[in-house]
């Protein structure tokens, strides 16, 4: 688990722009602290958080305490906890950085941004499952890094019947994990030598009525 950093923020935008009725189910899977999840609370939906960090769990049910707020928190591997269940609004914010030693599944700390050597290891089971988690006319919110493939992201979800576009973009300065990577990044081929600046983008899918 690690702080709300520009990723969250900006995902929290589109939340924030996002027409959410009161009720609303909602689903943040890949919680981290809960941010995402006590802003849709604070708008008086019905929210759902799920993390397999036992350390982000018990910080997101502590920040739900503090706040007020009545947001139900599950451990479990992205969708399993919810399983049989479907959700007005989806939200995800999961690790996607390319990693290094993909043969390798990333422990500790770095599962929270480590997704195998093309960053993809945790999109891919979102794009192929969210969209059964999705009522009709319900909704995913997904944002990811450029380095890990938004098209791909987009083309799955297509596939799979959504209406899916790039909402958001931003430019942000390398963070710490990137910065030790970038020589790595080049030689991949996922960077080019005058790049400096990481995009981030969001990713919306509607679920056709």
């Amino acid at each position: 688990m690690y702080a709300p950093q520009e990723d969250t923020a900006l995902l929290s935008t589109a939340l924030a722009d996002e027409p959410l009725a009161p009720g609303a189910a909602v689903l943040d899977v890949g919680t981290g602290s809960g941010a995402l999840a006590l802003a849709a609370a604070r708008r008086g939906a019905r929210v759902t958080a799920v993390d397999v960090s036992r350390r982000a769990v018990c910080a997101a049910r502590l920040n739900a305490l503090r706040a007020g707020l009545p947001v139900r928190v599950l451990r479990g591997n992205l969708f399993e906890p919810v399983r049989g269940r479907s959700f007005d609004l989806v939200l995800a914010n999961p690790p996607y950085v390319p990693a290094p030693g993909a043969h390798r599944p990333p422990r500790g700390a770095a599962r929270a941004w480590d997704a195998g050597g093309d960053g993809r290891l945790v999109l891919d089971r979102i794009c192929h499952e969210a969209p059964g988690m999705l009522r009709p006319g319900g909704v995913l919110l997904l944002v990811q890094s450029a380095l890990s493939d938004p098209g791909r992201t987009v083309d799955c979800l297509r596939s799979a019947g959504l209406k899916a576009a790039v909402t958001q973009r931003q430019r942000i300065a390398f963070g710490p994990v990137l910065r030790t990577r970038v020589e790595w990044l080049r030689e991949r081929g996922l960077l080019s030598p005058d790049e400096s600046e990481e995009e981030l983008v969001v990713i919306r899918a509607e679920q056709p009525v």
